[in-house]
């Protein structure tokens, strides 16, 4: 119980973090045309902020399940990289039912919060750490998806600038940090105006630009900057 109590604590700043984000994506969901309780549904489910964004407008695009399936699956393949990381800090007797339970509520920020403790983290302190975030993420999915109710279509129509500016928000203080992922977001773009405006590839639906774009930018980027022994040891 102590351990989940203090899980618990350092929950509190990314369930903060969450609410306007998640609130953003209720917004938009119910907007497009879902029900509020499929948006809740969704983040229930998912937990997984920018597979849901893009999944979500695929939807509204009418793309097909496979168009769908390979996009979140592709924006949210980092996720089993972080539970193969985290793996190696928890005790080697914890049961698998557990194990899935952090699978699932693996984020960006639990993660980092998580893989910055010392020593073996224990079941107690990752439920805690997850359980905020979780809350957090649905409760603003709800929030965001009935004030979205409420509002005329035309300012809904006008809040959808919001989930444009969450990605921006996203990328922008990376790519200013390190000109390597300033290089792959430039290529990305690159290949998805190309994939977009080229006469024969524009016939491609826009999932499947999305992870075609995804995929070379990633790929090159990996040849292009890999991370050294050393770099890995730091980190």
């Amino acid at each position: 119980m102590k351990n989940f109590k203090y899980g618990i604590q350092k929950g509190i700043p990314i369930f903060l973090g969450y609410l306007p984000v998640s609130f953003t994506f209720g917004f938009m969901a119910v907007s497009g045309g879902l029900p509020v309780w499929l948006a809740v549904f969704i983040s229930v489910t998912n937990l997984t902020s920018a597979g849901q964004f893009a999944g979500t407008n695929l939807i509204f695009a009418q793309a097909g399940y496979l168009e769908i399936a390979l996009t979140t699956f592709v924006i949210n393949l980092r996720y089993s990289l972080m539970s193969l990381s985290l793996s190696q800090k928890i005790h080697h007797k914890t049961p698998v039912w557990k194990r899935l339970i952090f699978s699932f509520g693996i984020t960006d920020e639990t993660f980092v919060v998580a893989s910055m403790e010392n020593g073996t983290l224990s079941a107690g302190y990752l439920l805690g750490l997850m359980t905020l975030p979780f809350i957090g993420w649905s409760l603003g999915t709800f929030l965001g998806g009935s004030v979205s109710t409420l509002l005329p279509l035309s300012l809904q129509n006008a809040m959808g600038i919001g989930l444009y500016a969450m990605f921006i928000a996203l990328i922008v203080p990376a790519s200013r940090e390190k000109k390597e992922v300033f290089l792959v977001v430039l290529m990305a773009v690159l290949f998805a105006c190309l994939l977009k405006y080229t006469p024969v590839l524009k016939q491609i639906s826009s999932g499947f630009r999305v992870i075609i774009a995804t995929i070379l930018a990633a790929g090159i980027g990996a040849f292009l900057f890999p991370k050294e022994e050393d770099e890995e040891e730091k980190s």
